[in-house]
């Protein structure tokens, strides 16, 4: 069985780069690359979801860097709840509005009897 050559962390991070970019699929690029398309995929997989790398718990630089990414989520977080408070207001007030002008309730009563 062929086994392919091994790629460096700087080539493994320019073929998934260079990927993301483009517009081709996985088996395309896997074979101008040399590479197989499940290795590619797995690679972009796990670039997603964080670095290439597995991270080892008891190496400060690594957490480092994690925490270094943690404002631009939490941002991100923020900018979402924002948004769903935005969003669960005006859901609020357009069934106020349905309620005043049909005269009907819409919102459940907490105390209905059954």
């Amino acid at each position: 069985m062929y086994q392919q050559p091994t790629k460096t962390t700087q080539e493994k991070e320019a073929i998934i780069a260079e990927f993301l970019k483009g517009d081709y699929s996985f088996r395309k690029f896997g074979s101008i690359h040399g590479v197989d398309f499940r290795t590619l995929y797995s690679w972009v997989a796990k670039f997603r979801g964080g670095s290439l790398k597995k991270e080892n718990p008891n190496n400060p630089k690594q957490s480092e860097q994690r925490n270094e990414n943690l404002p631009n989520d939490l941002k991100q977080l923020q900018e979402e709840l924002r948004k769903s408070k935005l969003y669960n207001e005006l859901l609020n007030t357009m069934i106020d509005i349905a309620e005043d002008q049909l005269k009907i309730d819409i919102r459940k009563k907490s105390g209905t009897k059954r």
